[in-house]
């Protein structure tokens, strides 16, 4: 059997570029940050569609993503899986602290649900899916 190919996460730009990718590359997953591949202030449409062209499962700290209508059709069209951290007023390093603490489900969710999806990741450490 095939080894099962590598997950790439994209750390959008409300995650940050520092923190919280350089903890999750420590814990040996693969990161793009958003401000390392787009300019600043590049629609999310634009880069949801490259980030479902390459295959890649979104972080965000953009709790309304399923609400905004233009941005969650992105999501759908681009094939995305997207997890939506929402743990509240965490420094950088609380916030890596978390979501690293939660990667075995993110990883056990991400390979078992099919995309595009929403899934929430809180501070303690459950992930939910939204839609």
């Amino acid at each position: 059997m095939p080894p099962e190919p590598r997950l790439t996460f994209f750390a959008d730009a409300s995650i940050g570029r520092r923190i919280v990718p350089t903890a999750l590359r420590a814990a040996g997953l693969r990161v793009v940050v958003h401000d390392d591949r787009f300019p600043p202030g590049t629609l999310d449409e634009d880069w949801l569609a490259e980030a479902g062209r390459l295959d890649w499962l979104v972080l965000t700290k953009d709790k309304r993503i399923r609400y905004r209508q233009i941005k969650r059709r992105a999501l759908e069209r681009a094939g995305v899986g997207a997890f939506v951290f929402t743990g509240k007023d965490l420094t950088g390093e609380e916030m890596a602290q978390a979501i690293v603490k939660a990667l075995p489900k993110i990883l056990r969710f991400a390979r078992k649900t099919p995309r595009p999806f929403i899934a929430t990741v809180t501070a303690g450490g459950t992930v939910t899916r939204l839609a």
